[in-house]
C-alpha cells in the first residue's frame, strides 16, 4: 500500500515548489522522477499510474535549481488542458504563469504571453508553428515534456520540436512518457532518436512499489454471430467489390478479387494504377475510379459487420447526398446507382431488428451498473456515427453522454473544447454514468476510474488498446469486454491487437531487463548531444566528421523528417564553392541584373560595385566564388502560413544564419526581400492549370508581377512532362507566358527539400550580397474589366491566357467569342480545329450535371 505518516495517513511530498500536503509520495513516482532529471529520460508506466506526476516532479525540481521555464506537448486540447489544471493545483506558481497554448489563442496573444510564463501547456502543431514563425524562443526552457511520446514517429511536429529544442535551449532536458511507447524495440529506439532520449526508465504491474497501487483488470472477449438479414447486407456489397476487384485484375494491377483483401494489397493497387496515369495510360483514370468506388464499399461492409445497421443507413444517405453534388465523382455516382447497393440500401431501411452489439452492450450495462451496482462505464467505438446511435439507444435505459472530437466528421457534429471539458468534469463529478467515446478518451485523459471499459469492436493497434484498458483497474479491480462479431474483420483485428500488445509487453520487459545498456544501443546510432561541440566540419570526440549543420541536432531516425542538417550543408556548399569538385552555387553567379545596373522597374540595383567583387590573384583557378559572406547575420524569410504543410518553411527554421517568419500572405508563398516574391507549384497543381482545373495560377503569379520586382515561380517535382497526358506544348506555351507575359522567373526544384536549399540560396543572396530588405507588400488586386474578360474566356475549353486575348483582340467581346462559329474562331492566331470545336460545344452544349 502506500507509505503512511504516524497517524497512518499517506505521506505527502514535500519538495520545493510543490503544493503542501497535495500529492502522495510514491516511492516509484519519486525514483522515476529523480532518475529524469538526470538525463533526456523515456519514462514507461502502465496508463492511470502517474506519469504526469512524475514529469511534474521533474520540472518542479528543474525551475527550482536553474529557473526559466518548462513546456508541456500534448496531443489534444482536452489533455492539454487537464495537465494545465493538475500543474495549477499541485505546484505553488500564479495559475496565471501557467498557460495553456493551443489554436483557439491567436498567435500574437502567444508570443506575448511566452515572455511571462513559467509552464507552458500546449499541443505540439501550435508550438511547431509558432517556432517556424520565430514568436518564441526555447533558450530558457529547462524542461521540456512529451506526452503520448509514442507519437514521435513520421512527420510527427514532436520530432521537429525536439530537435530545436537540442539547438535553442541553453539547459534542455527531455522526458517522454508513454503508457505504450512501441510495438518493438527498434519501434521504441526510433522514439528515442527521434527525441534525443538516451535512458529508458521502465515500470510494470509486477513492480511491487507499482503493484501496491494497481488491481486486477479482467479482460473477456465476446463473441457474437451477426443475423441472417445483415449477413445477406454484407454480401451483396462483397459481392460488387469483387466484381470491381475484377475489373482491376483485368488491367494487370491484382491478382485476387477476393473482398477481404487488406489495406496494404489496396494501397498496392493504387500505387500501380498511379503508374498507369503515370505513364499516359488512360484505363489508369478508368482503374483509379473503380479502387475509389471499392473504398466506399468496404467502409459500407465495415459498418454493417462491426458497428450496426443504423451506422450504415447513415452512410449510405451521405453518400446518396454526395452523389447528388456539383462535382460529384463518377465513383460516387456509380456507388449509389449500382443495383446490388440500392438492394442493400433497402434492406438496411427495412431491418427493424437490434444489432447483437447494440444488443449486448445493453445487457452488459445493466450487469454492471444494476446488478453489480457499480457506477461509470466507458464504451468505445471507433465510429461517430455509432457514438451518436449507440448514446440514443442506450439512454432509453441509463444516464448517457457522447465524447467525441472536434470538427465534422462522417456527418455528425463534433463537441468544443468547452463542451468536452464540461463533460469530463460532470462524468468525474458522477453526474451521469455512461460516457460513449470515440479515440479521443483513449489517450492519457484522466477519466475517473471506472467499473467497465466495454470496446464496441476490437482495434487493430496494440498501442490504442492498452491505452483504452488503462481507464480501469486503478482504484479498484476493473473489467474490460471486447465484442467480436465472428466471421468479420473484427477476428483479423482482435489478433492483430493481441499479438501486438503480447510483443509490446515482451519488449517493456526486455528494455526493464536491459536498461543500463540502453543508452550504448542508442549510441551505436546517435552521438550524444552534448558531444558536438567542435566547429563544423571539424572531428568530434567520437572521430566523425559533423554534418549536422547546427551542430547539436538530433538525427531523426526513420521518422521520415527532412534532414535540415543535411539540408544546411547542401545550401552551405553552394555558398562557398561547392565541396563536389568545386562547382559553384547560384549565390555565386552576382552579375548585375540588367545592362545598365537597374532593375526593370527603374530601381538602381544598390548591390556591391565591380570593385568590391575584385578578382584575387590567388583565385585564378576558379569558375566563379561566393557572392556572400559567411559570416554576416541571420538572413529572414516570410513564409505564407498555408504553406506550412509542405514543412519547407520548418525545413529552413533549422538551419544556421536563417530566421523564418509566418504571415498570412497576400501575395506569394515566400517573400525573400523588397522585391523577390516566390510562388511554389507543384508539377502536379501546375498541370491542373493546364488541364482547366484552376485558372488561379496566372492569378497569383500577376498579382506577384504587380508588386514585386522579380517574381519567381518554383515547379516542384519531377516528370513535368511525362506525368500527365498533356502535350508538350501546352506545357511550354504556359512556361513562355509565365516568363513573357509576366516577368517570372520560372526554376525546376526536385522535392521540397531541393526548394527550400533555393529559396535559402536566393534569400542570402539578396540579403546578404545585395543588402536588401525583406519587406511584405502588395495585395490581391480586384481584376479589371478587361482581366474579368480574359479570365472568362481562358476557362474555356484549351484557352489559355495568351490565346484568351487573341481572341477578345480580335471579337472585342466575350459575348462576340461565344457567339462566333468555328470558322470564324479558327481565324484567331492559335486557334486550331481542336480548340475551335471545344469552344462551340462547352457554349451549344446542353447541361448535364449527371
Amino acid at each position: 500500500m502506500a507509505a503512511t505518516d504516524a497517524e497512518g495517513g499517506p505521506d505527502y511530498l514535500d519538495r520545493p515548489l510543490l503544493t503542501p500536503g497535495f500529492l502522495e509520495d510514491r516511492s516509484y513516482q519519486t525514483q522515476l522522477a529523480d532518475a529524469s532529471c538526470d538525463g533526456h529520460t523515456l519514462v514507461c508506466l502502465p496508463t492511470g499510474l502517474g506519469k504526469t506526476t512524475v514529469s511534474l516532479l521533474v520540472t518542479a525540481h528543474r525551475l527550482a535549481e536553474y529557473g526559466g521555464k518548462a513546456l508541456m506537448l500534448a496531443p489534444t486540447k482536452p489533455l492539454v488542458e487537464q495537465h494545465a489544471a493538475f500543474y495549477r493545483e499541485a505546484l505553488e506558481i500564479p495559475d496565471d504563469e501557467i498557460v495553456v497554448f493551443t489554436g483557439e489563442v491567436s498567435p500574437g496573444d502567444r508570443a506575448a504571453v511566452w515572455q511571462d510564463a513559467r509552464v507552458v501547456m500546449a499541443t505540439p502543431q501550435v508550438i511547431e508553428n509558432d517556432l517556424v514563425g520565430n514568436r518564441i524562443d526555447l533558450s530558457s526552457v529547462v524542461h521540456c515534456t512529451f506526452d503520448e511520446c509514442h507519437r514521435a514517429t513520421g512527420d510527427y511536429a514532436y520530432n521537429y520540436i525536439a530537435e530545436r529544442y537540442h539547438a535553442d535551449a541553453d539547459r534542455p532536458l527531455v522526458t517522454g512518457m508513454s503508457a505504450s511507447p512501441g510495438g518493438d524495440e527498434e519501434e521504441i529506439l526510433v522514439v528515442c532518436r527521434n527525441l534525443g532520449i538516451d535512458d529508458v526508465e521502465v515500470m510494470t504491474e509486477a513492480d511491487a512499489d507499482v503493484a501496491e497501487h494497481t488491481y486486477e483488470t479482467q479482460v473477456d472477449w465476446t463473441h457474437l454471430d451477426l443475423p441472417d438479414e445483415v449477413l445477406a447486407i454484407r454480401d451483396a456489397l462483397n459481392d460488387v467489390i469483387a466484381e470491381r476487384l475484377e475489373q482491376l485484375k483485368q488491367l494487370g494491377v491484382t491478382n485476387s478479387t477476393d473482398p477481404s483483401m487488406s489495406q496494404k494489397q489496396l494501397n498496392a493497387i493504387r500505387a500501380k494504377l498511379q503508374e498507369l496515369i503515370n505513364n499516359g495510360q488512360s484505363e489508369g483514370y478508368e482503374g483509379m475510379s473503380a479502387h475509389a468506388e471499392i473504398m466506399k464499399l468496404r467502409r459500407a461492409v465495415e459498418l454493417v459487420e462491426t458497428q450496426s445497421v443504423e451506422s450504415l443507413r447513415r452512410y449510405f444517405e451521405r453518400q446518396r447526398n454526395a452523389a447528388q453534388s456539383s462535382g460529384a465523382s463518377k465513383a460516387a455516382q456509380r456507388f449509389v446507382s449500382e443495383p446490388r447497393v440500392k438492394e442493400a440500401m433497402r434492406k438496411a431501411e427495412a431491418f427493424d431488428d437490434l444489432h447483437p452489439k447494440f444488443r449486448k452492450t445493453r445487457l452488459l450495462l445493466a450487469e454492471t451498473l444494476g446488478i453489480q451496482d457499480g457506477e461509470r462505464v466507458i464504451v468505445f467505438t471507433e465510429s461517430r456515427d455509432t457514438a451518436e446511435s449507440l448514446t440514443e439507444f442506450l439512454s432509453e435505459s441509463f444516464d448517457v453522454r457522447r465524447f467525441v472530437g472536434q470538427g465534422d466528421k462522417e456527418g455528425s457534429d463534433g463537441m468544443t473544447q468547452t463542451e468536452q471539458k464540461d463533460t469530463l468534469d460532470a462524468f468525474r463529478n458522477g453526474e451521469f454514468e455512461v460516457l460513449v467515446s470515440t479515440s479521443v478518451a483513449e489517450e492519457g485523459l484522466d477519466v475517473p476510474d471506472v467499473d467497465l471499459v466495454l470496446f464496441y469492436e476490437p482495434v487493430p493497434k496494440g498501442v490504442r488498446s492498452i491505452q483504452r484498458k488503462g481507464r480501469t483497474g486503478r482504484a479498484q479491480e476493473g473489467r474490460v469486454v471486447v465484442l467480436i462479431a465472428n466471421d468479420t474483420r473484427d477476428e483479423a483485428f482482435y489478433w492483430i491487437s493481441k499479438n501486438e500488445e503480447q510483443k509490446m509487453e515482451a519488449e517493456l520487459r526486455k528494455l526493464k531487463g536491459a536498461e543500463q545498456d540502453i543508452e550504448a544501443e542508442l549510441d551505436d546510432s546517435q552521438q550524444s548531444l552534448d558531444s558536438f561541440d567542435g566547429d563544423a566540419g571539424d572531428a568530434d570526440a567520437g572521430g566523425e566528421e559533423d554534418t549536422s549543420g547546427d551542430g547539436d541536432a538530433p538525427e531523426t531516425g526513420a521518422s521520415g523528417t527532412a534532414d535540415a542538417g543535411a539540408a544546411t550543408d547542401t545550401a552551405s556548399d553552394e555558398r562557398s564553392g561547392g565541396s563536389d569538385g568545386g562547382q559553384p552555387g547560384l549565390g555565386d553567379f552576382a552579375g548585375e541584373s540588367d545592362s545598365d545596373g537597374a532593375d526593370s522597374d527603374g530601381a538602381t540595383d544598390d548591390g556591391p560595385d565591380s570593385e568590391e567583387h575584385g578578382t584575387d590573384p590567388a583565385d585564378e583557378g576558379l569558375v566563379a566564388t561566393a557572392g556572400g559572406d559567411p559570416d554576416t547575420e541571420d538572413i529572414e524569410i516570410v513564409a505564407d502560413q498555408r504553406e506550412l504543410d509542405s514543412h519547407i518553411a520548418r525545413d529552413l527554421s533549422t538551419r544556421e544564419g536563417v530566421t523564418t517568419r509566418l504571415e498570412t500572405l497576400a501575395v506569394g508563398d515566400y517573400v525573400l526581400s523588397d522585391r523577390v516574391a516566390v510562388e511554389r507549384k507543384s508539377v502536379d497543381d501546375f498541370l491542373d492549370t493546364l488541364l482547366g482545373n484552376d485558372r488561379s495560377m496566372f492569378d497569383q503569379v500577376g498579382d506577384a508581377a504587380r508588386h514585386y520586382a522579380r517574381p519567381i515561380v518554383i515547379l516542384e517535382g519531377e516528370r513535368l512532362y511525362e506525368k500527365r497526358n498533356v502535350h508538350p506544348n501546352a506545357i511550354r506555351g504556359a512556361l513562355s507566358s509565365l516568363a513573357v507575359d509576366f516577368g517570372a522567373s520560372v526554376l525546376q526544384t526536385r522535392d521540397t527539400d531541393e526548394t527550400a536549399d533555393l529559396l535559402e540560396v536566393i534569400a542570402r543572396r539578396e540579403q546578404d550580397r545585395d543588402d536588401r530588405e525583406v519587406r511584405v507588400h502588395g495585395e490581391k488586386s480586384s481584376k479589371t474589366l478587361a482581366e474579368q474578360q480574359e479570365y472568362v474566356v481562358s476557362s474555356v475549353a484549351e484557352v489559355g491566357p495568351v490565346t484568351a486575348r487573341a481572341l477578345l483582340d480580335h471579337f472585342g467581346s466575350v459575348e462576340a467569342v461565344m457567339t462566333a462559329d468555328a470558322d470564324a474562331l479558327k481565324g484567331v492566331d492559335g486557334v486550331g480545329d481542336v480548340t475551335a470545336t471545344q469552344i462551340r460545344e462547352v457554349v451549344n452544349g446542353e447541361y448535364d450535371p449527371s
